[in-house]
C-alpha cells in the first residue's frame, strides 16, 4: 500500500489507506495519518469520497499535498474510528 508524507504545523505525518472495506467499497475510503515522532505516536483517521480514481492506491496518489493537509484538518483521533479498531 503506498504511503505519502505531509508536514502539518511543523510535524511530519505519514498517510496511508486504512485498508478497511465497507459496503461503499469504491465510493469512500479511510485514510490514516500517523505521527511517529515526538513524545508519543498519534493516529488520526478520516473517510473521504474520491473524485477521480476509484481504487485506494490511485486515489491516494492523485491527492495533492494541499488536499492531504485539508483532509488532515478534518480528521478525527483514532480512538473515535472503527477503521483502526478504536486505537489509542
Amino acid at each position: 500500500m503506498p504511503l505519502r508524507a505531509i508536514e502539518v504545523d511543523g510535524q511530519r505525518w505519514v498517510v496511508s489507506s486504512t485498508g478497511r472495506t465497507t459496503q461503499y467499497s469504491k465510493d469512500e475510503f479511510g485514510l490514516v495519518f500517523r505521527r511517529e515522532a515526538g513524545t508519543a505516536p498519534e493516529e488520526r483517521v478520516l473517510r473521504y469520497s474520491p473524485r477521480g480514481a476509484k481504487d485506494r492506491e490511485s486515489s491516494l496518489a492523485e491527492l495533492g499535498e494541499g488536499d492531504l493537509i485539508e483532509l488532515f484538518r478534518r480528521s478525527q483521533p483514532a480512538w473515535t474510528n472503527p477503521d483502526v479498531g478504536y486505537g489509542r
